[in-house]
């Protein structure tokens, strides 16, 4: 099991890959890639038994990526975990490349389900760890909504259904970064307070600093431990983090750098890794 150091290390190479492949495809959404990246490094290198070479093992633990525009960082986590060459990444949102703008499960391995129309990621984690416990099945079910996505009906019925039948083999994550494609969550429909919130709907409930992986692992080791509930991390986020241009800036929800700000961000996140 990798170190904090080394998923630090991870971390920075997939930021700078959601980089690049915005970059040249000249779409996608880096900030929300960039807000949930720590998050991805933490649950596919530390916390879910996963195998690259059998990725349809029937015990495996599930992946549910319900904000499916982030997918630019699910393609890096998997490409760094080896579920495919990392040259594919070249091809984001190409035509005929798997690595569409939105994950789909017919197109890679290690994508659970096809995401991208929001609210609909609870829903499907739900099932995935119901099924789990009628086979008796040790899997264990995670999925990462956006904040902005808990404005989706949806999402609160999946959240009594996952409390109602006691999913306590289901850990979900809020990317609470508070920007939306429109501005802030706030401005557009508030979803504070969260944390209150899901208690209230009988989830166990954990805030984290979303950028310490330590403080992630540790979430997810107290989440394993809970018992009769399913459990709601709310990853207290910056969106863009790791390039100061792009964080808190609800502008870079779908656009993608230019060249120019491409190799800006990229020797900002160089210098990350030599520790400057």
């Amino acid at each position: 099991m990798p170190n904090i150091a080394e998923l630090k290390e991870v971390a920075l190479s997939l930021r700078r890959d959601i980089i690049k492949m915005t970059c040249a495809a000249g779409s996608g959404h880096p900030g929300g890639s960039l807000s949930v990246a720590d998050i991805l490094v933490v649950l596919f290198f530390r916390e879910m038994r996963i195998n690259p070479d059998m990725p349809g093992a029937p015990d495996r633990d599930r992946f549910v990526l319900s904000k499916g525009h982030a997918a630019p960082a699910l393609y890096a986590v998997l490409a760094a975990r080896g579920f495919f060459r990392r040259k594919l990444l070249d091809t984001l949102r190409t035509l005929g490349s798997p690595l569409q703008g939105h994950p789909d499960m017919r197109k890679l391995p290690g994508v659970e389900i096809s995401t991208g129309s929001l609210g609909q990621g609870l829903s499907v984690a739900n099932g995935m760890a119901l099924a789990a416990r009628l086979s008796k099945s040790r899997t264990r079910v995670y999925t990462v909504l956006g904040d902005g996505e808990m404005q989706e009906g949806q999402v609160w019925e999946a959240a009594m259904t996952a409390a109602h039948y006691r999913l306590d083999n289901l850990t979900a994550f809020v990317d609470n970064n508070g920007l939306q494609i429109d501005g802030t969550t706030d401005q557009v429909m508030g979803v504070e307070p969260i944390g209150d919130k899901w208690r209230s709907f009988g989830w166990h409930v954990l805030e984290v600093d979303g950028h310490d992986l330590e403080a992630i692992a540790g979430a997810l080791d107290e989440a394993r431990e809970v018992r009769g509930k399913p459990v709601m991390i709310v990853a207290h986020t910056v969106k863009g983090k790791g390039v100061c241009f792009m964080e808190g800036q609800a502008d870079w929800h779908g656009s993608a750098p230019s060249p120019q700000e491409r190799d800006e961000a990229l020797k900002e996140l160089e210098g990350k890794k030599e520790g400057q």
